[in-house]
């Protein structure tokens, strides 16, 4: 099987990180499928986009609100059954800064399902066609916050926590099926959901051993390797793409 027979679904593809995964993806032969919540203008420009550059192959637009458990229901139902599924990238997510004593519990909940629970149930019904196939490849879009103290990100990082613990324990059920299970996490990112801390945004990348955020198509790659051939020997891994900045000791001024 080509890469342009291998549909690979990506959540929350229209924008930020998910719409450069897409545009990689299509880039490396894919045909993609990629689900929005409110931006449909945008995706659609970016399926009208993919489709001119990339006339051979196939690209979907999918609605669906992942903290909507029927629409959820929905989307798995559909794409069990898609019999040239091959890839599965969970990219929705959805932030929540409140100190860990004052966390709203339905918000918090709210958070699990998006960023956890919509991730299970469809990466199970993903694995039917791929368990068929004998071939697939699932990837998280996780977060150095899962092992990192932060405040005000308890319940996030939580999401975040649980998706790689989750991870884990599908790579080994499943690797005998020819499926790999991974998480990707990156530390701070330069894309929207992080522009409301533009005003400390010096601060931080002085703490960042390379001095900068990641740039979304730098995620994007990782993804894409993860998906390819030469990756088949990864699986339960959870890899941090922060520039060093887990692995140093900060000193705050």
């Amino acid at each position: 099987m080509s890469r342009k027979e291998k549909l690979v679904l990506v959540t929350g593809g229209g924008r930020g990180i998910g719409k450069e995964i897409v545009e990689a993806l299509a880039a490396a032969g894919y045909d993609v499928a990629f689900s929005y919540r409110n931006s449909a203008s945008t995706a659609e420009v970016l399926r009208a986009t993919l489709e001119q550059q990339y006339p051979t192959q196939k690209f979907t637009v999918l609605r669906a609100d992942l903290a909507n458990t029927d629409e959820v229901d929905a989307l798995a139902q559909e794409l069990a059954n898609w019999s040239d599924l091959y890839g599965f990238v969970h990219n929705s997510g959805a932030p929540y800064d409140k100190l860990a004593a004052m966390i709203d519990q339905p918000r918090a909940e709210q958070i699990m399902q998006i960023n956890f629970w919509a991730m299970t149930r469809l990466a199970a019904a993903a694995l039917r066609p791929m368990m068929r196939a004998r071939a697939g490849r699932i990837v998280g879009i996780g977060s150095i916050v899962a092992h990192q103290g932060a405040q005000g990100n308890a319940s996030y990082a939580a999401t975040k926590g649980a998706m790689a613990s989750y991870m884990k324990s599908l790579a080994v059920e499943v690797a005998r099926k020819g499926v790999t299970a991974n998480v990707i996490a990156p530390g701070y990112v330069d894309t929207e959901m992080l522009a409301a801390y533009e005003g400390n945004r010096e601060l931080v990348e002085k703490q960042i051993p390379c001095g900068r955020f990641a740039r979304p198509n730098e995620i994007a790659g990782l993804v894409c390797y993860l998906l390819s051939p030469e990756a088949g020997y990864i699986t339960g891994a959870e890899l941090t793409i922060d520039g060093g900045l887990s692995a140093s000791v900060g000193i705050k001024n």
